[in-house]
């Protein structure tokens, strides 16, 4: 079988050509599914569905009326809306769930002829660095199973890596698409908030969530960017700008100047080898002519309490519909309206959830809304102000990805603290809602990934994509 997991540009002329149909990709692909299983990377697969579906796309083809993403196979988080299929959040609470529409992300892939294989595990409503609070279970790293493959969108990474899907399509919230990327060794993408639709995706923070994107390479990103960017009827936070062809924009890389944050590489909390890789990469760009300069950044510190507050008290509203009253599940333990509330929430959302719940209840309430609420916005708008101030001056900032290298599953349970803490480098750009993405830059000593982060400027999208198909070909 030809070598067609790993880049859909390869895999693109080899259709056309019908040297390989739509159907032989699909098969395979399900047979590297199904003989993982042990990963744990999805919660439901659309075998005969899929089967069907690329016959119809082969046909397509062979007609030289295939879509730009016609024979990609997709995953999608178990947080993005697919018309007529379950649709469950990693949660007991959304139990029988068929969800009545397409997200907008879900109809921009299948108008394009993507085929969608299968709904991909994840922490439960997108809460958790390490997919291990999901009501499905742990999903474990394909490069070494007593680790995790990082979170909340575990399962979407997972299943590229393991070679079941092309792309995978994950919410990032905080990081949950570059975090993931990084532990397993790929490329993931967060765009510009508002780049993409958030219609038909679980809510869990609403001012920071935002699709993203998992592949092998930029260009796959740089495809996918092109064909579910864009404005939406549907979602009034995305932004009415128009889509650039990205992926004719990849080859005409420029001369840049790059900010790296001084304070994340003397972070004491940082793997050694993660530091050591980030110098390599940025001597390697050097090199290349590109202007590198340590930059002080003095709210790094804030970033993390300004995050956690600010969207636990979004979850703690978004997650209020969820009372077992019009859909989901339902505790049958309760006789009153009062207790239909009560238990099923109780019963429906788990421990971790359950805590960001109360958190965020805390901090909006009447005593506390000003100390912290309030506080944390207001902070918020001044990291916003101190990165625009750093990219007003610099083309792109350069920072690692995540503090350590893929952790073993359950390495926190009994310090979830220590856990957050390593989303302190990815929530950065959620909280300034700028584009972001991790790159593969290396392994450690046990061979475990390591990813670097790139943040460029608002709607920069084909600059920042450029400028990271330029890293990934100096790298290799």
């Amino acid at each position: 079988m030809f070598d067609h997991y790993c880049s859909f540009s390869v895999l693109r002329p080899l259709l056309a050509s019908q040297k390989v149909t739509c159907i032989e990709v699909v098969e395979e692909l399900l047979q590297h599914t199904h003989a993982q299983k042990d990963l744990n990377a999805f919660v439901n697969v659309y075998d005969q569905e899929i089967v069907e579906n690329a016959a119809v796309v082969n046909e397509k083809i062979k007609q030289g009326k295939g879509g730009p993403l016609a024979g990609m196979v997709v995953g999608l988080k178990d947080m993005i809306a697919y018309k007529n299929h379950p649709l469950q959040a990693g949660s007991k609470i959304l139990t029988n769930y068929v969800s009545p529409f397409d997200a907008t992300v879900t109809e921009r892939l299948l108008a394009a002829d993507a085929l969608i294989i299968g709904h991909q595990n994840c922490d439960e409503f997108g809460m958790g660095s390490s997919s291990e609070n999901a009501y499905f279970g742990t999903v474990l790293n394909p490069l070494d199973k007593t680790r995790v493959a990082g979170g909340s969108s575990g399962g979407s990474a997972a299943a590229v890596k393991a070679k079941m899907c092309h792309v995978s399509i994950g919410t990032d919230t905080g990081g949950s698409v570059r975090q993931p990327a990084a532990f397993c060794g790929l490329v993931g993408l967060k765009p510009s908030y508002g780049r993409i639709s958030r219609h038909g995706l679980v809510a869990y923070a609403s001012s920071f969530d935002t699709a993203g994107i998992f592949a092998h390479t930029v260009e796959d990103c740089a495809t996918v960017l092109e064909v579910i960017a864009g404005p939406d009827l549907f979602d009034d936070t995305a932004a009415d700008r128009p889509v650039p062809c990205y992926t004719h924009l990849l080859d005409h890389p420029g001369r840049y100047k790059i900010a790296c944050l001084a304070g994340t590489l003397g972070n004491g909390g940082l793997q050694t080898e993660i530091k050591e890789h980030t110098l390599h990469g940025l001597e390697l760009l050097k090199k290349e002519g590109h202007q590198v300069d340590h930059v002080h950044f003095s709210l790094l510190k804030y970033a993390l309490p300004t995050y956690y507050i600010l969207v636990n008290a979004e979850a703690s509203t978004n997650l209020a519909r969820f009372d077992g009253i019009r859909y989901g599940y339902r505790s049958n333990q309760a006789t009153t309206l009062e207790e239909v509330y009560i238990k099923t929430r109780t019963e429906g959302f788990a421990k971790e959830v359950k805590k960001r719940i109360m958190l965020g209840s805390f901090v909006l309430s009447a005593s506390q809304c000003e100390t912290h609420y309030v506080k944390a916005l207001k902070v918020r708008n001044l990291i916003k102000k101190a990165m625009q101030d750093i990219l007003g001056q610099y083309d792109f900032i350069i920072l690692p990805t995540t503090t350590a290298t893929a952790f073993r599953v359950n390495s926190f349970a009994n310090d979830p603290l220590s856990m957050y803490w390593s989303d302190l480098y990815t929530v950065l750009a959620s909280v300034a809602g700028l584009p972001a993405i991790s790159l593969p830059n290396g392994v450690d000593q046990k061979k475990l990934p390591i990813g670097i982060q790139v943040i460029g400027n608002y709607f920069e999208e084909a600059k920042l994509l450029t400028f990271a198909c330029h890293f990934e070909t100096i790298i290799k």
